[in-house]
């Protein structure tokens, strides 16, 4: 809860990654394993996570696009007119 609050309330870079480092380090005291992981990812990726407080702006929709392709294709089980695929992934999500 604390750490989508920081999303919801920061709205200047420095202020949320000082919220951010706060956040690590009472997860890190806490000792719960089951923060282990995420918090090794925002220690790791904090920069690139912060640059989300630059604009706001997040790469979820490109994610989601990239999904819909996967699930297009895999319901296909290999294409091998490429062109005809590209046409139908036009059709169906443009």
């Amino acid at each position: 809860m604390e750490l989508g609050r920081i999303y919801h309330t920061s709205k200047v870079k420095g202020v949320a990654f000082t919220r951010l480092a706060k956040w690590y380090d009472k997860v890190e005291k806490s000792k719960f394993k089951s923060f282990n992981t995420i918090a090794k990812s925002i220690q790791e990726h904090y920069l690139t996570i912060l640059n989300y407080f630059d604009n706001r702006s997040t790469n979820a929709s490109a994610e989601s696009f990239n999904a819909k392709i996967k699930a297009f294709r895999a319901s296909f089980r290999g294409v091998r007119n490429v062109s005809f695929f590209l046409f139908r992934l036009a059709n169906i999500y443009a």
